[in-house]
């Protein structure tokens, strides 16, 4: 097996191994990788659901999505896909999977199942290397923050897929939440300080006024996915990403029009997050 950077900033490419066949030794030097560079991705796979549950069970416990469509016969994958005839696609823009939760996923692991001839890459934003490069001073302010995160306003029943042609593809509605989070954590396996607030689901800052937080926040993005801390991953059949949803955000193109993009994801559970000390 071998593992390399997949980019200056961002990610691994490991070969040379099955994941469905892989050894304890292999498993642990992937768990590793996965938590060095936040996401690890796979090629020329050939994973039957049952051998993706398999290896996501080597990895962690395993969580139900409360939104998406379940694979039939599997409860535990979700189906993230796009029709031909859809315009709009799940996870469009920059977030981090379920920090809505009180206890947020560790992380997800996706397979390509149907893939559209060119596009729908996915993008990824490496949140340590981005807390790293911030100014001392800026550090330390938002070292003393807490995030608010919700998902109310994306799969809620008035949320902003439900305005969508995806509306009747979604479950969930009325299963809505919010939970507050520190706006830097400390990882709970590699110690490293993250950053972590995210586009898609962090609301506001505690006791900051909407129009001060979202001057911070809309800073933090755009630092977040300069160049040095992003890349993007083009998909082909047997291709399989894992990453960590407390170092990572990520976001799906849909640039891809008329044409049907199927994945599989199984998500891992988490637990609750430490603030840097």
């Amino acid at each position: 097996m071998n593992i390399q950077p997949f980019s200056k900033g961002c990610g691994a490419l490991v070969t040379d191994v099955q994941l469905a066949t892989a050894s304890e030794d292999q498993i642990q030097e992937i768990r590793e990788a996965f938590i060095d560079h936040g996401v690890v991705f796979f090629r020329d796979q050939s994973l039957t659901p049952e051998q993706h549950l398999a290896f996501a069970r080597r990895i962690g416990d395993i969580v139900v999505n409360k939104f998406f469509m379940a694979l039939p016969g599997f409860p535990e994958i979700a189906e993230v896909g796009k029709q031909k005839e859809q315009k709009m696609n799940i996870g469009g823009g920059w977030h981090t999977d379920h920090s809505y939760d009180a206890e947020p996923a560790l992380g997800s692991i996706l397979v390509a199942r149907t893939l559209p001839e060119r596009g729908g890459d996915t993008w990824f934003a490496n949140l340590a290397a981005a807390y790293d490069a911030l100014p001392g001073e800026l550090r330390q302010k938002l070292e003393k923050l807490q995030a608010r995160h919700s998902n109310r306003h994306i799969y809620g029943e008035d949320g902003f897929y439900a305005q969508t042609d995806l509306a009747d593809r979604l479950n969930g509605q009325d299963s809505v939440g919010e939970a507050t989070h520190p706006v830097v954590i400390v990882h709970p396996e590699s110690g490293r300080k993250i950053l972590y607030v995210n586009p898609a689901f962090t609301v506001g800052i505690e006791g900051m006024e909407k129009a001060e937080a979202r001057e911070l926040l809309d800073q933090l993005y755009k630092h977040a996915v300069k160049d040095e801390f992003v890349c993007h991953f083009n998909w082909e059949p047997g291709s399989v990403a894992l990453w960590d949803n407390r170092s990572t955000w990520h976001f799906a193109q849909n640039d891809y029009q008329g044409k049907e993009r199927m994945m599989h994801r199984i998500t891992l559970a988490g637990g609750s997050l430490a603030k840097a000390a």
